[in-house]
């Protein structure tokens, strides 16, 4: 007997908040879907902290932002995901954290550092990338340290569009990061 969307259980944040702590687990939802990962490779924390870095000093000299590692993102209590890395005007900052320290709406900029496996891959392209969409977020970069690429998506016409696949030669820039430009590679060493 096949299950329909209707009959299929739908978490909440606050089943979330139930679960036991388990170091190195991440719990997401997407949809009222539950997702669970382990503690990434040593080479997707790598790759997080750089372009955390290189996103992290463009902002300090531009003031126009701030960027952070893995923050809770509440979209709502049956969209409650972390990504690997987001940045955020301060204006949109101002409006989106919670008191606890969460954002509760689309940061201007989302990456997701691609993990091994089937499972986190349609995750991150297919569930992830159309919560962003609907969700608002402007820019999308879906990063694979494995092939040394970074996949970029822009908002055009209310959707996130693949606009770019840029190979560690190719300089990375973008219109939502005036004056932000970085070798691809630097997000790899």
């Amino acid at each position: 007997m096949n299950q329909t969307a209707s009959d299929r259980v739908r978490w909440t944040t606050t089943d979330i908040d139930l679960l036991p702590e388990n170091e190195g687990t991440r719990y997401e939802i997407i949809d009222g879907e539950l997702f669970m990962t382990r503690a990434p490779h040593w080479k997707h924390q790598r790759t997080c902290l750089n372009i955390t870095l290189e996103l992290e000093v463009w902002s300090r000299a531009s003031g126009l932002g701030q960027a952070t590692i893995t923050p809770g993102v509440l979209f709502s209590e049956t969209d409650n995901v972390i990504p690997d890395v987001v940045w955020a005007s301060h204006e949109r900052l101002a409006v989106l954290l919670d008191e606890a320290g969460h954002l509760t709406g689309a940061p201007d900029l989302v990456v997701e550092v691609l993990s091994p496996g089937v499972e986190n891959e349609r995750r991150d392209r297919e569930a992830k990338l159309k919560l962003y969409a609907s969700r608002g977020v402007k820019e999308y970069w879906i990063a694979d340290w494995r092939l040394q690429q970074v996949e970029v998506y822009r908002r055009e016409n209310a959707r996130l569009t693949l606009i770019a696949t840029l190979l560690d030669n190719d300089e990375l820039s973008s219109p939502l990061l005036p004056g932000f430009s970085c070798a691809v590679s630097r997000f790899f060493v």
